[in-house]
């Protein structure tokens, strides 16, 4: 998803603007630029580990980015509402969202919360491309077994 994303910048010529949206903190302040400050939804859970999470992806993102221009926000709350309101405050062009993970668990969230990219799609003006995790090649794999 994020090489996807990478190649439209590239082609554009913008900035990539990537996210990380932490489910189990909530927002207590947005900021213009996009940028939030954020608290765990449990009171009594260690406050800092966040930061790792963030150091981590950071780190990834710059292994697989070279030569793109790029920032990276680290997000709170609702997935579909958090980069709405990124998108918004960067003016993007576009927002690159991934398919949901393979599994029956992600299965049975996507049931319960809905689809991000559904979300999305349905209370933004942006564009939004869906970008699938794990791709068939229906040539060499097909699920009748032919």
């Amino acid at each position: 998803m994020v090489l996807t994303a990478a190649s439209w910048a590239r082609a554009l010529g913008v900035r990539l603007v990537c996210a990380y949206v932490d489910t189990q903190r909530i927002t207590t302040l947005e900021f213009p630029d996009g940028s939030v400050r954020h608290v765990s939804i449990e009171p009594d859970v260690a406050d800092d580990a966040w930061h790792e999470t963030e150091a981590q992806l950071r780190e990834q993102l710059e292994g697989v980015l070279d030569g793109v221009s790029w920032e990276f926000h680290y997000l709170a709350g609702r997935v579909d509402r958090a980069l709405t309101h990124l998108a918004r405050a960067v003016d993007a062009s576009a927002i690159v969202v991934g398919t949901r993970v393979p599994g029956i668990g992600a299965r049975m969230r996507q049931f319960v919360e809905g689809s991000v990219a559904l979300h999305l799609s349905h209370h933004q003006h942006r564009p939004v491309l869906v970008v699938p995790l794990a791709v068939v090649d229906w040539f060499t794999k097909r699920p009748w077994g032919v």
